[in-house]
């Protein structure tokens, strides 16, 4: 990876505080990338979508280490900390945004494809840091996304995964 060339980092805001991170890290001139999706909010009687964070607590900025000051934007309201391994910022796998930014329709959201699974049904994880781990669905939410139970360190863990990574097993 060469140091000097822009790359994509994560930066962990505050809870509910994606779109005020956004707007302030827009506003001090970095290159910022919220992805969001429609999720359908139930009040009183009536259901509307609204757009919501695809990964809730995270959103992405555009840097070059060698040239840009990425020290800042850990003071940045709204903004927990950036990602780092040891003392340094670490870059996503080259493609990651782009992929997700190929997904988003003409509103900017990320669209999912619907998903057979069901609460109880055996799943495996096809790929990210629990491929070809075996679970048990718990949950399949309106948005696409899923909840199941893997056997990690002997003791079963709830992770939420986008369906489109899971298959039934």
């Amino acid at each position: 990876m060469n140091a000097s060339e822009p790359h994509w980092y994560a930066v962990h805001t505050h809870p509910r505080e994606e779109f005020k991170a956004l707007s302030h890290l827009r506003r001090q001139g970095y290159d910022v990338y919220l992805p969001r999706h429609a999720k359908v909010i139930r009040h009183a009687r009536k259901s509307e979508k609204v757009a919501r964070p695809f990964f809730p607590r995270y959103l992405f900025v555009k840097l070059d280490l060698a040239v840009d000051s990425w020290r800042a934007i850990r003071s940045t309201v709204g903004v927990s900390d950036i990602v780092c391994f040891s003392d340094r910022p670490t870059p996503l796998p080259a493609g990651v945004i782009e992929t997700l930014q190929r997904q988003e329709n003409t509103q900017g959201l990320i669209e999912y494809a619907g998903s057979s699974l069901k609460p109880g049904d055996s799943v495996v994880v096809l790929s990210g840091p629990f491929a070809n781990q075996l679970g048990r669905c718990s949950n399949v939410s309106d948005d696409e996304r899923v909840a199941i139970l893997l056997d990690l360190l002997g003791r079963k863990v709830r992770v939420v995964l986008d369906a489109d990574v899971v298959a039934a097993a």
